[in-house]
Order: C-alpha cells, then structure tokens, then sequence
C-alpha cells in the first residue's frame, strides 16, 4: 500500500472523466448537510479533512463500478476504484458544481468581513409550482452579495477568471468594490486549488478478497459502515448482483414498507430468520448470499404478505407500530402459511393473535432479536402441525393486560409498546373522527392529531393533576387536526355539545362515532365544573369524573383486547 497527495482540481480532473469511479456495492450518499457544511470549511480554511483510499484498476477492474454522483457518465474504463472518500469526494463535487436540488452553498466571514476564517452557509432551496427556484436572492449576484455571501461554485477549480469578473460586476456597481469582491473570491479560489486530499493507493494486482476486506476495516467515513454496507459488499462479491438494486425492486413491489421501517434492514433480518438464524450482527456474516440471491423473490412475497396483513389489521405506519420485531418475524413466515381455505382461516388467527400480543405485552421491550427468533421458531412449527411452545403465548410470563394496566400506560405518541397497542386497538375498531365522521385510514393518520378526551390544561389547572396522570393512553384519542382545534381546552360536556348540535343525526350519531374509540359516552359527558365556585370542590369531581371515565374506557377496551390476543375478531 502506498500514501500520496493529490490536489483538490486532479482529483476533480479524474472524475469528470471517468478515471475514478465508485465500486457499485458502496453505500450511497448518506451525508446530512451538516457534515458537508463542516468539511466545506475544512477546505475554505486549509484544514486536513482525511485521507482517502483507492485501489488501483488494471487490465479489468474487479468490481462493477458506477460514477460518483453528479458526474458526467464516461464510458471509459477507470484506473482507480474510489474504495473509502466517497462521501468527502461526492460533498465537494455537488456542492462547488452547485448540483444539489435543495441546498446552494455560499462562504460568508463574520463579524462583517473583519474576521479572516472563511464560513460556510448552506442555504435551502425548493421549487415553486411553475418550476421556479427560492429563495431568488440565492441566484441573484447583488442579492447574494448585500447579505455577504460568495456563490461556493466561483471557486470550482476549472471556473474561469472571466466569471468570477462578471459576477463581482453583476453583484457591485461600484468599481472599486467590484475589485475588492473579485480579490477575496481570488483568494478563496487559491486555496481550494491547492487543497490537498492524501490517498493510500493498493496495487492492481490486490486479491478481491483483501481488496474488499481493506474496504471494510479501512472505512474511515464520518458515517460508519453499517451491517447492511458491509454485507452489500460481500453480496456482490459472492454473486456479481447488486444489493441496493435487488432493495430498489423491493420497495418498487412494496412501496408503502418505508412507512414502517427501513426496508435494507428489514432484508438482513428476514434472511436470518429464514436460515433458522436470530436477528443478530453475527447471524448477517454467516448468511447464505448465493441463497439469499436465489430466494429473493420469496423473500419480497414474505414482505409483501407481512405488510398486507398488518394493513388488514389496521396498522399503518412506524409512529403506530408497537415493535418492528413483528414484521421480520411475519415476513420469514410467508411461506409456512398454508393455502387451503380453512387451514389459511387457522393461521391467519394464529397470526393475529400473535401481533397483538407482541402489541400488547413486554415481549419485545427487551432483547427483541432473541424474543423474535424464539417465537418465529414456534409459530413455523405451529402453522406446520407440530405442537412446540410459542414463548408470547406464555400467560404467565406475558400476561393480557389487565384493567390497572391499561390505566397505568403511557401516552401513545411515545414508544411505550402497550400504550401503542391500545391505540391500534381502537384505529382497528375504525376511530371515526368525532367531528366529521371520518374513519381512520392510512392517508386519513396523517392529518390527525393525539387529543386529550379529557383537556390536559383542564386536568392540570382545575384538577391539579400531574402529566404522568394527564398523559394515559386511556384519556388519547386521534381525531383530525381541524376537529382538535375547535375542541381546544374546552371540557368534555361543553365539546360534546357542540358535536351533537353540528351533527344532524344528534347525539346517537356522536356516541357511535365515540364508540368506534372504545369510548363511553356517559362518562366523557361530564363537566359543568365552572359552576362549582369553590377550587377544591371543582378539583375533587373533575377527578373523580376523570378517573371514571377512564374505567369505564378500560372496562369497554378489555372484552376487545382479550379476542385480538386469542386470535379472534373483537
């Protein structure tokens, strides 16, 4: 192996024309604009920023390769292999050619231009309806200048003098300032011409294998390698396949799996599951690539299954999802799932009850990969006739919960699995929007918000209560974003009044809506609080109204809970 230096304007020589390019089993850009921003000023202010690594290409080049990003496609064969740099190298080249669609960079100095350390802003940028970009100060020369910034691309290394002389011209009409302008620019422009990016070079004739592991233990990125960069890598080594390409008809057939979770994840987890392996970093380098590559179609038709069936059940996205844990173990079940009519009705209410108890339960708060493997173990053996215990379906060590349980859990909006659970029990009982009606759907959570059915400044003024009691599970329910406006901190009797007086079919209509939350109308009409003039007698029914309410919500919600966790219809 062997070090050498190379400037900034080569190393932008050598990708525009193809003589470096990227292995294709590297990540992609995962950089955030942060990380680009403090590099930026490494360079503007002449400090190191890393080494890189590349391996030399000979007569053939070892690994499919594709161009860095933003770069013209060159046919040509390269001679060198970027191996690590990639995310400096990608940084530099988008942001001085200024090839970023939502961001432009500009160096600005503090302190009115009297500090001499160049900065780095990075200003976004987005499209206007007829394909306009803003802000427009950030195309306009005089604009830019006024807030005292300089365009980062008039100092890519091959920008031409004359360019920078018109912009300083278009930016200034005063001679003068035109000229001091065009100098600092000069001076800036100097620097990044001479900004040095040191390399460590192999040979051409380094075995794949040694080239590959070198990538691996040398990755010296700000964003370190992950399991799936890594077995991406290996991947293509063993089958001249692309992982990211094989993940891309994944999410194309399964479009809707990024709503739950990061699908190059998921793919590692589901193929040790189906090698009879945990969900674990040493199960993803003993993995079958050669088998995960030949059964890859069946491992999109397990994913696709997992996220229909989760559909099916009314859980539609992460900010819902009890445990991720579910949906490797679902996915690598897809093909233990029998065809015939009735057996298919007896796995699906195996499988039904299996995701509400993970839903439900302290399963997979702790050690999920280990709990994961174990379960999957038993339901494989279970939807295969064999009677091998499933370790949830343990009543004693994961019970259903109970009545002071559901009064005990946290406000849904966190991760608290059973405070989730609850939630999804109600979206799956439809949560009509109190308001207008609406039921709950995919698109339709996305305009809702959590609301207190019992107001939380109400509960905290009147009532004195603290948040862990305001903030229960049993006192959420999401409505739309314009019904929890109109409620605002009214108390419940006076809301609800309000519904029943909008609502045509009166107040049979309100309480079914109410009911599709598991929520009883009795016990959430209560109020007239204003009317109790001493605060002590207004605090004491409040709490006694709102602990009530509560039981009673709690007492409707166990008979559903317990059908789910059996496996049956509520």
């Amino acid at each position: 192996m062997e070090a050498r230096n190379r400037l900034l304007p080569d190393w932008f020589t050598q990708i525009r024309t193809g003589q470096i390019k990227l292995p294709r089993f590297q990540r992609y850009e995962s950089w955030s604009h942060s990380n680009i921003t403090n590099l930026l000023e490494s360079v503007v202010q002449g400090l190191p920023a890393g080494a890189a690594l590349v391996l030399r290409v000979g007569d053939h080049e070892k690994f499919i390769s594709r161009e860095v990003v933003g770069a013209p496609t060159v046919a040509a064969q390269p001679t060198e292999h970027l191996l690590d740099g990639q995310q400096r190298l990608t940084a530099l080249w988008r942001s001085l050619h200024d090839n970023y669609e939502d961001r432009t960079y500009f160096v600005y100095f503090e302190n009115g231009g009297e500090d001499t350390r160049p900065r780095i802003y990075g200003q976004p940028r987005w499209k206007t309806q007829d394909g306009r970009m803003r802000p427009a100060w950030a195309d306009a020369p005089k604009g830019i200048n006024d807030r005292g910034y300089i365009p980062l691309r008039l100092l890519r290394p091959d920008e031409t003098g004359q360019n920078v002389r018109a912009w300083c011209r278009a930016a200034t009409a005063e001679p003068e300032g035109s000229e001091r302008l065009e100098d600092r620019i000069n001076e800036l422009r100097q620097r990044v011409l001479t900004y040095n990016i040191p390399f460590l070079e192999l040979p051409a004739t380094t075995p794949k294998d040694v080239a590959l592991d070198v990538f691996i233990n040398m990755n010296t990125s700000y964003v370190r390698l992950t399991s799936f960069d890594i077995i991406v890598a290996q991947f293509e080594e063993a089958t001249g396949e692309s992982l990211h390409d094989l993940v891309t008809q994944l999410n194309e057939r399964v479009p809707v799996l990024a709503l739950y979770m990061e699908p190059s994840d998921l793919v590692l987890e589901v193929a040790a599951l189906r090698e009879d392996k945990p969900p674990t970093q040493v199960s993803y380098q003993q993995l079958g690539l050669e088998r995960l590559f030949n059964e890859w179609q069946q491992v999109i038709g397990g994913v696709a299954q997992a996220v229909e069936f989760l559909e099916e059940e009314h859980v539609y996205d992460a900010e819902r999802l009890p445990t991720v844990a579910v949906i490797r173990v679902l996915a690598a079940l897809s093909e233990h799932i029998p065809t015939s009519p009735d057996k298919l009705g007896n796995a699906r209410s195996l499988l039904r009850k299996y995701l509400w108890r993970a839903s439900l339960t302290a399963r997979y708060e702790a050690a999920a990969a280990t709990a994961s493997f174990q379960d999957f173990r038993g339901l494989r053996d279970a939807l295969g006739g064999l009677d091998t215990p499933i370790p949830l379906f343990d009543e004693a060590r994961y019970p259903v919960p109970t009545g002071d349980s559901l009064l005990n859990a946290r406000w849904p909006k966190g991760r608290d699995t059973l405070a989730r659970g609850i939630l999804n029990v109600t979206i799956r009982a439809g949560a009509d929007d109190i308001a207008d009606g609406t039921p709950a759907s995919r698109g339709q959570l996305a305009k809702r918000e959590y609301h207190h059915l019992f107001p939380a400044s109400l509960l905290e003024r009147d009532g004195q209560l603290t948040s862990r009691e305001i903030y229960r599970a049993l006192n959420c329910a999401l409505i739309s974003w314009r019904t929890n406006r109109t409620i605002a901190a009214k108390p419940p009797i006076a809301y609800l009044r309000e519904r029943i007086d909008g609502a045509d079919l009166g107040i049979e209509e309100i309480a079914r809506r109410l009911a599709t939350h598991y929520v009883p109308f009795g016990e959430l009409n209560a109020g007239g609080y204003d009317k109790l003039g001493d605060p002590t007698r207004r605090g004491d029914q409040l709490r006694t109204d709102y602990e009530a309410f509560l039981r009673a919500r709690a007492d409707l919600l166990l008979p559903a809970i317990s059908a789910l966790c059996d496996g049956r219809e509520p």
